[in-house]
């Protein structure tokens, strides 16, 4: 009797669990779907009409691309915003560090303040804020006009329309991406990890160069990903703060589209700036993983 029964009693088991897998299935794909459709319509149709516009006009060419690269013009363009991409990355990644690690070890309710401080310039719109770092910076700026009021300089400094310019009101843009990520890493480290490192002899700067450091590498690279992806389509500062001989790829596609209306050529720029950032992501996934350690990647 027995062995008759449990047959029966398996049956609504099964039945109940094949149910239960189609319903979260369903569950996914509302939640999921809307998302996608949205990303489908609104960022890979208008993608895929750049990358084929670059291509055929309307028969298919290459010439665009073959001006990009035989041009020395459109190399200088790039190289300079890839310089600028990683001068920026770099600065916020330092400065960033700092500023995680001191969040850090303060107390949470002072924290929190100052996280209110690193959130509230995302409050301004992106001109605003190039406006008020353009009259921080020009030559009749509240820097020059201090340091000449004080007796520091004998005429006003060049602080705009030139590449430190440029980089200071990018950094103070971009500073936030950095600290976001390098403050959750470091907020993750066990703190029984510093006393363990401490009794067994190791001062505090060791105990940051073989505990603290290795384990906030990944929101390292994650705000430094951050940053360099977004210092690469950078439009507004270099327009106004940078000035035109500071131009980088992005207003060299603004150019293309407004002034002289090249629409393929433009697109042509457009998709080897994807391309290129594409190969610098996978490239630094790649370098991550082959540098982080294990168990920092786990």
């Amino acid at each position: 009797m027995t062995t008759g029964t449990a047959p029966t009693r398996l049956l609504p088991v099964a039945t109940s669990t094949a149910s239960g897998s189609a319903r979260p299935r369903l569950d996914t794909l509302l939640l999921v779907g809307p998302p996608l459709l949205f990303i489908l319509l609104l960022f890979l149709v208008p993608l895929g009409q750049v990358v084929w516009g670059s291509f055929f006009t309307p028969d298919f060419t290459l010439a665009h691309y073959a001006k990009i690269g035989s041009s020395p013009v459109y190399a200088k363009v790039f190289w300079r915003t890839v310089q600028v991409a990683v001068y920026t990355t770099a600065l916020c990644v330092v400065i960033g560090y700092v500023a995680a690690l001191y969040l850090a070890r303060v107390s949470p309710r002072m924290r929190q303040l100052l996280l209110l401080c690193v959130i509230v310039p995302f409050f301004l719109s992106m001109l605003i804020r190039n406006y008020i770092w353009m009259a921080l910076l020009q030559r009749t700026g509240l820097i020059n006009h201090y340091l000449l009021a004080w007796g520091w300089i004998d005429q006003p400094l060049p602080l705009m329309y030139n590449e430190f310019g440029m980089l200071v009101t990018m950094t103070n843009m971009l500073l936030p991406y950095t600290i976001f990520p390098i403050l959750s890493a470091l907020l993750a480290i066990p703190p029984a990890l510093d006393d363990a490192s401490a009794s067994l002899g190791a001062g505090r700067l060791r105990t940051f160069v073989r505990v603290t450091l290795p384990l906030s590498l990944p929101g390292v690279a994650a705000g430094g990903l951050l940053v360099f992806i977004v210092a690469l389509g950078f439009f507004i500062t270099p327009a106004l703060v940078g000035g035109p001989k500071q131009m980088m790829i992005s207003n060299l596609i603004d150019f293309n589209v407004r002034e002289i209306l090249n629409w393929p050529f433009a697109f042509a720029l457009a998709n080897v700036l994807l391309w290129g950032t594409l190969i610098a992501y996978f490239a630094h996934v790649k370098l991550v993983e082959g540098r982080l350690p294990r168990s920092v990647l786990a």
